[in-house]
């Protein structure tokens, strides 16, 4: 293994993180936008408001798409251990 493989994993990791987060943090901003706008119409600017609905729409999400980030972690993971076992010399 040399250093383009090890730049190549790490990059492969980040974009794994980046789609096993992304359905979680697009319902929390919609849900967010959605709060926004109702408490701009209504006026009601109580803080604690936005919480509970992120809180409930990430957990729904997550549950919906857990298979599917866990597919996504698992590839990369065995991606990565195929590397590593494969990059090592151990010849003596």
């Amino acid at each position: 293994m040399n250093q383009a493989d090890a730049i190549d994993i790490v990059q492969e990791a980040i974009w794994t993180i980046i789609t096993a987060c992304a359905p979680a943090v697009a319902a929390a901003m919609i849900v967010g936008i959605v709060i926004a706008l109702f408490q701009a119409l209504t006026q009601i600017q109580e803080m604690t408001l936005t919480f509970v609905p992120k809180i409930l729409a990430i957990f729904v999400v997550i549950a919906i798409t857990a298979s599917f980030t866990g597919a996504q972690v698992y590839a990369f993971t065995q991606e990565a251990y195929g590397r590593i076992e494969t990059g090592f010399d151990v010849t003596p």
